[in-house]
């Protein structure tokens, strides 16, 4: 069968022609077997090497299988992680239930983050009046300060979105969350409690940079915030 018997004039026979030749009538090399086998191309590996179409058609196939395995085990590998920190969060919120002072859900926040998520370098800034005299129980976690000091101006911008931040901090933020002489912080993960931060400030330290990074998900770190914030009020 000739290309003119298709529509296809012999002089205006290009790539696109023959590819739209062949999207039309898939069942070409059905009907033309024999070429399967006698069409050769460069092989993509191997300079100077030919394959047949099929042996191409095998390989891309394979290359396709690989892609794919590669993302299901990276869709896996998010839902494992995923799961774990949901099931952190759940020894939190039991942590959070025992709890039945403002010093207990301090100190069991405290705890979980240490203990659940491995949270080595974490601190927990409070608002609260009867803070201050729980600092000396709860140790260097609890910081008590008020919404309008000094110190507490360069997180404006964080306590006025309502919302987690991920990344590295300015040096003054740094110092005063971790301490001049705490070891160095690479990465912070900083969560507004209340409305507005209107009770304060949950920090999580890394000494990675990459820790946590201002692309990553904050959805947990919300979900944290809401725990904590529910029980600093009942407490």
């Amino acid at each position: 069968m000739t290309s003119q018997a298709r529509g296809i004039k012999q002089d205006i026979l290009n790539d696109a022609s023959v590819g739209d030749y062949l999207q039309t009538y898939p069942d070409f090399f059905e009907r033309n077997s024999s070429l399967l086998t006698k069409l050769r191309l460069p092989h993509v590996r191997d300079a100077g090497a030919t394959v047949s179409l099929v042996e191409r058609q095998v390989e891309v196939l394979r290359e396709r299988n690989q892609s794919l395995e590669r993302k299901l085990k990276e869709l896996v590998d998010v839902a494992r992680a995923n799961d774990a920190l949901a099931d952190r969060i759940h020894r939190l919120s039991q942590r959070l239930i025992r709890a039945h002072t403002l010093l207990e859900s301090i100190n069991a926040v405290e705890t979980s983050l240490r203990e659940d998520f491995e949270a080595m370098h974490s601190v927990m800034v409070l608002f609260l009046e009867e803070a201050r005299a729980l600092e000396p129980q709860a140790g260097r976690f609890l910081r008590s300060a008020s919404a309008g000091d000094e110190d507490i101006r360069s997180f404006e911008s964080l306590l006025s979105s309502a919302k987690p931040r991920c990344g590295q901090v300015r040096d003054v933020q740094r110092d005063y969350l971790f301490g001049k002489d705490s070891v160095a912080i690479g990465s912070v993960a900083l969560t507004p409690l209340g409305a507005k931060g209107s009770l304060g400030i949950l920090a999580i330290g890394a000494s990675d940079a990459d820790r946590f990074h201002p692309a990553m998900s904050t959805e947990f770190l919300s979900r944290i915030g809401e725990l904590v914030t529910y029980a600093l009020m009942r407490g």
